[in-house]
């Protein structure tokens, strides 16, 4: 069965405890303290598998606990670290907070593996605290707690080109006919109950991969019909194929069927009616002479003052397919080739080290320095050339009062402030 969602919850291992004991043996006088230190716990972990292609394994396992850490011995034994635990998912899982929806994690392109909790530290044994003024130190360090986190797992299909339209239009036909895909193909509604991805082959260009996203209707950015449950999975494509029944041979206008499905795009996410799009006026076979031309004029001149360019095809006779798909190479040739990428939103580490310390300091007259390990760590796993990596970046400083703490050590406009190799000027 194909599942694209699921709600797990994940925990870390927790840190063995360190161990109090002393050294007691036969002619070893004053042994001293020997307790040893506890294990980590163990590491969560999520794993690209490309065996995988949906998210029905966590239909019935709904729990995943790294190990714990064995706590500390004497005679200076180590106690034993957790085992990791790694999640294998499909390429293109999106993981998120499942309190907040924000994006902890996306599995895709060239992110295979990525630890999400880590596991508590092991306590430290009272060997460590053993000092000329306290030699029977009474006392070792406990392992720091586990983390857990209830998750939402999100599988988007990376493809290139989205096919969307109402049902019945010849999606699945079209997919057959241009790829080596073979979805179930039948004369009624919502026959297509799962994403169906093909790879389209061009002689003499690149091809490209091609997701059939599942009938869509009006209302189905609100739950309405099936479709609500697949607008996912076009989020990563670059380019947006409305494939009409430009016949009418439901009673639909092709006109505002495009119209509903662009409206249904924009209500769910704002940034998918700004991809580039193309219109595929199906089903032609059964249309003849000024009828054809009267129709597909009706669509042109709707459509392509929007920059959104018509091309008449028959999926089932093949009539203008190859028209259309090397047009659609040419517009994926044109815009960015970067892949749609979810940046990381939320940071479930960010909670584990929210008591360290940081300094703020005037180092010179329009310089200013904040250091500390908050800080390093917090540079450490956010991306700032990326726009949401630097929004969270100034919402840290925000957040943690280092903005505050700069003005009333008198920074001005202009001033330089310094966090270890990176250098940033001030300006509110």
């Amino acid at each position: 069965m194909f599942a694209d969602s699921a709600k797990i919850y994940i925990r870390s291992g927790k840190g063995g405890d360190g161990h109090v004991s002393f050294r007691r043996e036969m002619f070893v006088a004053a042994g001293g303290p020997d307790g040893g230190d506890g294990g980590k716990g163990g590491d969560l972990i999520f794993e690209v598998d490309e065996g995988l292609n949906t998210l029905s394994d966590f239909r019935f396992t709904k729990k995943y606990c790294a190990g714990d850490g064995e706590s500390g011995s004497k005679q200076r034994c180590h106690g034993k670290d957790g085992e990791d635990l790694v999640i294998r998912v499909p390429e293109g899982t999106v993981i998120k907070d499942t309190e907040t929806g924000k994006v902890i994690a996306d599995m895709s392109h060239g992110n295979r593996r990525q630890t999400i909790l880590k596991g508590g530290r092991g306590g430290k044994g009272n060997q460590h605290y053993a000092t000329p003024t306290m030699q029977v130190p009474k006392y070792a360090q406990p392992g720091q707690s586990s983390r857990e986190l209830n998750v939402t797992l999100e599988l988007k299909v990376i493809a290139d080109v989205g096919l969307v339209g109402f049902p019945n239009v010849g999606k699945s036909t079209l997919l057959s006919r241009v790829t080596n895909a073979r979805p179930k193909i039948a004369n009624y509604h919502f026959t297509t109950l799962n994403p169906n991805l093909g790879v389209v082959d061009l002689e003499g260009a690149d091809g490209f991969v091609i997701a059939d996203i599942p009938g869509l209707i009006e209302g189905a950015s609100e739950g309405i019909g099936l479709g609500h449950e697949f607008l996912k999975h076009i989020e990563r494509t670059k380019v947006i194929i409305h494939m009409v029944d430009a016949a009418s041979t439901e009673g639909r206008d092709p006109i505002e069927d495009i119209n509903t499905i662009n409206g249904e795009l924009a209500a769910y996410n704002e940034e998918l009616i700004k991809r580039p799009q193309v219109i595929a006026a199906n089903k032609l076979d059964v249309l003849y002479g000024e009828e054809e031309e009267q129709v597909i004029q009706k669509l042109k001149d709707t459509f392509e003052p929007q920059g959104i360019k018509v091309f008449p095809i028959s999926a089932v006779s093949g009539k203008g397919i190859k028209e259309l798909l090397y047009h659609v190479r040419e517009m994926l040739d044109s815009i960015d080739t970067a892949p749609v990428v979810f940046e990381r939103e939320y940071f479930p580490e960010e909670d584990t080290f929210s008591n360290e310390p940081y300094t703020v300091e005037k180092e010179s007259e329009n310089v200013f320095v904040v250091e500390g390990p908050r800080i390093e760590r917090m540079l450490g796993y956010t991306n700032l050339d990326s726009e949401r990596g630097f929004e969270f970046f100034q919402r840290f400083l925000k957040d943690n009062g280092i903005l505050e703490e700069l003005e009333n050590l008198g920074i001005q406009e202009g001033d330089t402030v310094r966090m270890y190799g990176l250098q940033f000027d001030y300006y509110k």
